[in-house]
């Protein structure tokens, strides 16, 4: 059995956790299976399965190997398919990461329409709001909603986001709804930072050709957009978001948008990935389909 073969009788294993299960389904004799592994292991020279009488588990090497074999593979794969036409042409795993407001609201959707017009498409999707490491942790590509930080990787710009400010209606009759900056200081903002412990930003608005910051009292800080939201939600204070995901609720009355004459900046979003030569056209094709997703959504940047 060559070293291609091998790798995936090795990820089979892995996947369904027996021996038995993965010969029967590549069509091989157990005995076959397990010899492809052993060779691999001793090529390597490195333990890739714990094996007890009960069970196949990954060991830490193992769980490596076979999140770079199942990459390497795809990539075989979407080689003999280079000259195909038709959705079959694309093929294997897409890792990719966003936040999750603009997950739940823009993609999830209609993902899948697109699922369904490339079957042979395995998708793994992380939504969170922490910055991941888009090298060290194997995604093909993430989405970043706003300012970017210093990088070396490849940027695509889609456009921006506006800004509302929002606020409950409990939280306004307990309040007032204000009507100029100065009507701030008896308000209370709800805190955003990336990482708990920074400081935050408060009250941006545009002044003149800029945006500058107001400081606002507020008894909460948060670092998830679920739980920004929620707290507006909660009459905790005031909220700068996104508005297309606030538009429900805005529609519904459940939240209200105050002081529209001082929005903040509006956030960018941009797909990142890592310089390839020659980029798998499975991520070419996500991210295309993802920038018309959210072309509608989004405003130029200016």
């Amino acid at each position: 059995m060559n070293r291609l073969d091998a790798m995936q009788t090795f990820v089979r294993v892995a996947e369904l956790g027996s021996f038995t299960r993965a010969a029967e389904g590549l069509d091989l004799p157990k005995a076959s299976a397990s010899t492809a592994v052993q060779q691999l292991e001793a090529a390597l020279g490195v333990r890739l399965l714990h094996r007890t009488t009960r069970r196949v588990e990954l060991t830490q090497d193992g769980r490596a190997f076979y999140e770079r074999a199942k990459d390497l593979l795809a990539d075989m794969d979407e080689l003999q398919a280079l000259f195909q036409q038709g959705a079959q042409a694309l093929r294997g795993r897409l890792r990719v990461d966003m936040p999750s407001g603009v997950a739940r609201n823009f993609i999830l959707p209609r993902l899948p329409q697109f699922l369904e017009a490339h079957p042979q498409l395995e998708l793994e999707l992380s939504s969170t709001d922490r910055r991941v490491d888009l090298v060290r942790e194997g995604f093909d590509c993430v989405l970043r909603v706003g300012t970017l930080g210093d990088s070396s990787l490849i940027a695509r710009p889609l456009g921006a986001f506006r800004i509302a400010n929002v606020a409950s209606p409990a939280y306004l009759r307990r309040h007032g709804v204000p009507q100029t900056l100065e009507d701030l200081a008896g308000h209370r903002l709800i805190h955003y930072v990336h990482t708990l412990g920074a400081r935050p930003d408060g009250f941006e608005f545009r002044e003149g050709q800029g945006y500058r910051s107001l400081p606002m009292a507020g008894a909460l800080t948060v670092n998830n957009a679920e739980a920004y939201q929620g707290a507006c939600l909660a009459g905790l204070g005031i909220i700068q978001a996104p508005a297309m995901g606030l538009r429900h609720l805005l529609a519904e009355g459940t939240l209200v948008e105050v002081l529209p004459q001082f929005r903040a900046e509006p956030m960018p979003a941009t797909l990142l990935y890592a310089h390839r030569r020659n980029l798998p056209r499975r991520v070419q094709a996500f991210m295309s389909w993802m920038a018309g997703t959210l072309a509608p959504h989004l405003d130029p940047i200016m």
